[in-house]
């Protein structure tokens, strides 16, 4: 199926890593533009050579800002207006880690966590909203982790901003029905970026161990290719999924539990 989401526009937020790339690529082959989000300036300037490259016809926007900011909501939102006059779909995928047992956990650890990884998502939701009712059709798509309901030892910090997402899209399925806006999370397990290959090769890992140790995840053995990700992203992006909102689709490969 191809036009997907055509004439549709969008924000995605994270839109430089891994998830994000691959979500922009498949959401500008269905007809979409995008507004990119993303703090690491060099990492947006490969990421968007990157789509261009795969979608020549791609209409990105690209925005280097901090999404854990207030301001930054209203900015995008602003230019995202200015862009394109328009906004249907909001994917909230920014997201950073921290590695600090609970007892050890620093305050600003948790503040620079909460700010990202769950404030930053509320602040675009919020500031979105006008555009998005009066789409008619909006959806909003906050991407949070199978970790928010399986959590583990050593990341408590991200996984209780995961669990906070699941909390925030639930209540605002619910204030927001009336307004024509669906509301989901999506909650990734393993996917093997840019971003754990870098950090594997840091700890003296090469690609072969961290696909030994995808085996061990989930039901299906391996780890997931990011545009596995993307496309139920897509899916509820798109009026296919307009019957759906307050969900929460896992797309972990059968994660096992702790």
């Amino acid at each position: 199926m191809t036009g997907r989401l055509e004439g549709k526009v969008a924000i995605i937020t994270g839109g430089a890593g891994g998830i994000g790339v691959a979500t922009t690529i498949l959401f500008c082959e269905q007809g979409c533009r995008v507004v990119l989000v993303d703090s690491d300036a060099e990492a947006m300037q490969a990421a968007v050579s990157n789509i261009r490259g795969a979608v020549p016809t791609a209409q990105v926007v690209p925005i280097v800002a901090d999404v854990g900011r207030e301001e930054t909501a209203t900015h995008v939102v602003a230019e995202t207006k200015k862009a394109f006059r328009a906004l249907d779909v909001l994917v909230n995928l920014a997201g950073i880690r921290a590695y600090e047992p609970l007892a050890d956990a620093k305050r600003d650890t948790w503040d620079m966590l909460i700010k990202v990884n769950l404030l930053s998502y509320a602040y675009l939701i919020r500031d979105s909203l006008d555009q998005l009712r009066s789409s008619g059709r909006g959806s909003i798509i906050n991407v949070a982790s199978t970790h928010a309901v399986n959590p583990r030892a050593g990341m408590g910090q991200y996984d209780v901003t995961k669990a906070g997402i699941i909390s925030l899209t639930k209540t605002l399925a619910f204030e927001e029905a009336t307004h024509g806006i669906r509301v989901n999370a999506v909650c990734p397990g393993g996917t093997l970026t840019p971003f754990h290959l870098r950090r594997a090769k840091s700890a003296g890992q090469t690609r072969e161990d961290l696909e030994r140790g995808g085996a061990k995840m989930c039901l299906l053995g391996r780890w997931a290719d990011a545009r596995e990700v993307a496309y139920p992203i897509l899916w509820l992006a798109s009026d296919e999924a307009s019957y759906v909102t307050g969900s929460v689709l896992m797309v972990d490969g059968g994660q096992f539990t702790n």
